[in-house]
């Protein structure tokens, strides 16, 4: 690798920067979306067992525990919406990763179209001038929606404008790998939450609460298209680990990561680089297609999901040994970020 470069770009081949750059861009644009959707709907649908707004479970859901907690010891769950929408000091927040997302945009400029620049440059100044205030003033929900909003835009515009090369196909193994990471994060922590104590895996939980792990994953209405529709907590477990129809399904993120490294592969003189991936991917989709959604449950959905978050993140790890140097100056990545 040593000068971080891939192959020779004049070849039609790509500077490992800015494959990194692509992946990571994606990732976080991705992010972005699904935080702003679970602050929306946490902050209207879902209660803990007292029917106080449940703005802790976001926080287990990131795996944020201790940055939180250094930065509010009181453990204030009023300010889980500043800590993950405009707080600066906390790396996992939407205006961090504003922030990175201009970072990797500007490194790969000469990749992305104009259209794509101007989103970007329009999207991440007005995350980066909110502050605190504005969260009171516009409601939070007038927020969240202006930032997925953005943020389909955004992958509308890359859609329709970004060059099928090999810097789409990172874009696109970027936007796979944050949907698995997120899917299982979401599935985890919200079933474990519903789950009452004392209560058996598998036993019926109040709907309305489902109903919120649905719009989580921005699955109600595709859930609700299935005939018979029947909301038990197998049933969704089911629908966003393993539906083929659903985008933010597990088991269509893994095959769509599947198949853009099968045509990265396809470049010469990076078969060898994949192969260690598509085996890795290939795993992952055997031990999912073999189960139920029941069998993951009774087995322990927990420990399920914790092993599919540790092969996604070697995974990442890999991605990154074989396509790039260890350390980039260009990508923008914090401690949250590398451990996704």
């Amino acid at each position: 690798m040593g000068d971080g470069i891939m192959m020779n770009e004049t070849q039609g081949h790509l500077l490992s920067r800015y494959a990194e750059c692509m992946m990571w861009l994606a990732r976080y644009m991705e992010r972005t979306e699904n935080l702003a959707r679970l602050l929306e709907v946490t902050e209207t649908f879902v209660r803990d067992a007292n029917g106080q707004i449940a703005w802790h479970s976001i926080v287990q859901i990131n795996s944020d525990e201790q940055t939180f907690l250094a930065l509010h010891p009181s453990g204030d769950a009023d300010a889980v919406a500043s800590f993950y929408l405009t707080e600066q000091a906390n790396p996992a927040s939407i205006c961090a990763t504003a922030h990175a997302i201009r970072e990797n945009a500007r490194a790969v400029r000469p990749l992305v179209s104009i259209e794509m620049w101007t989103q970007l440059n329009v999207f991440t100044r007005w995350v980066l001038d909110l502050k605190e205030k504005d969260i009171y003033q516009n409601s939070l929900s007038s927020l969240c929606t202006h930032i997925k909003q953005d943020c389909q835009a955004h992958f509308g515009v890359t859609e329709g404008t970004l060059y099928r090369d090999q810097a789409w196909l990172f874009y696109k193994l970027g936007k796979t790998l944050e949907r698995c990471d997120q899917i299982t994060r979401l599935v985890d922590i919200r079933y474990h939450m519903l789950l009452p104590q004392g209560e058996v895996p598998g036993s019926e939980i109040d709907i309305t609460q489902w109903t919120a792990v649905l719009r989580s994953a921005a699955a109600y209405h595709a859930f609700r298209r299935l005939r018979p529709v029947t909301i038990t907590p197998a049933n969704i477990v089911g629908f966003l680990l393993k539906n083929e129809g659903f985008c933010r399904s597990l088991t269509t993120n893994l095959r769509l990561m599947d198949e853009t490294l099968a045509l990265l592969a396809s470049y010469p003189g990076l078969r060898s680089r994949c192969n260690q991936l598509q085996e890795c991917v290939a795993e992952l989709r055997v031990t999912l297609a073999e189960q139920t959604a029941e069998d993951i449950i009774i087995r322990g959905l927990h420990d399920y999901m914790s092993w599919i978050q540790q092969h996604l993140s070697q995974l990442q790890g890999q991605i990154a040994s074989e396509f790039w140097p260890p350390v980039s100056a260009v990508a923008v990545q914090t401690d949250f970020q590398m451990q996704a």
